[in-house]
């Protein structure tokens, strides 16, 4: 690197002090190593922050997935998706299945290798999401409320369909897809459900900005459908058959 480079990294990275010796130290053999550990501390820390303010919780990385569970997956799609293609497209994400074939699991990969590549993220569901804006009590607090799902470069919102909600909700869903929308560049939503769009009717049953929500939340989407059985009911069936197996084989021993 360039003496104007390594200043300009000086300078970035805050270290003043070295900054205004540049002269006695630009030579010392041991500049380059600490901008290096400094820029690997900030970078670990930046991603410190963001995981944090993410709020994704605990999940098990992709590579725990069992492919070959669900009846239907694009493994293919999946992985275009974990190289974050979407971003740069400005394409929402809807993952769409019944109940327990790794929706959530999926999505939170996806946001978790979006914060690896620098990007903001938050994670909520729906509910919370929809209660959290519907317990503003004014308009301007409203707004100021709404800048927390507007602004991260990817919004995750989980368990889209598995309540139903008021107009108001669906009005304050819309604002969130509306908003990200119409962004100078568009904002990627990830939206899990368990229910097609033509059944959306149920989930919001009196919107009726719903035909629009749906239009601007599939504009330029990536739709990932998986189909199978429940693999929370599996693991919990996996258990089950476990631990009869021991307590009969205590009985056994204790017989003999």
């Amino acid at each position: 690197m360039s003496d104007a480079d390594d200043r300009g990294t000086l300078q970035r990275l805050g270290l003043y002090g070295l900054l205004a010796r540049w002269e006695q130290v630009q030579h010392e053999p041991w500049l380059g190593r600490v901008m290096e550990i400094e820029q690997e501390e900030r970078t670990r820390r930046s991603l410190e922050r963001r995981v944090s303010h993410a709020r994704l919780g605990s999940f098990k990385p992709v590579a725990d997935f069992d492919w070959g569970w669900p009846s239907r997956v694009d493994r293919e799609q999946l992985d275009e998706l974990l190289g974050l293609g979407f971003l740069a497209e400005g394409a929402n994400v809807v993952l769409v299945g019944p109940n327990g074939v790794g929706k959530t699991m999926l999505a939170k990969n996806v946001a978790y290798a979006a914060l690896l590549r620098g990007h903001t993220v938050r994670f909520t569901t729906a509910s919370d999401m929809l209660a959290d804006l519907g317990a503003q009590e004014t308009a301007t607090a409203r707004t100021r409320r709404l800048r927390r799902y507007v602004q991260p470069q990817v919004l995750v919102v989980d368990e889209v369909g598995y309540l139903s909600y008021s107009q108001q909700s669906a009005d304050l869903l819309f604002e969130v897809v509306t908003r990200r929308y119409q962004h100078g560049a568009p904002r990627p939503m990830v939206v899990t459900t368990n229910k097609a769009f033509a059944e959306w009717n149920q989930v919001f049953p009196s919107a009726g900005c719903l035909v629009t929500l749906i239009d601007r939340l599939v504009h330029r989407a990536e739709i990932v459908a998986i189909e199978g059985e429940s693999y929370r009911l599996k693991e919990a069936q996996e258990r089950t058959a476990k631990k009869t197996a021991a307590r009969a084989t205590r009985r056994r021993k204790t017989a003999g």
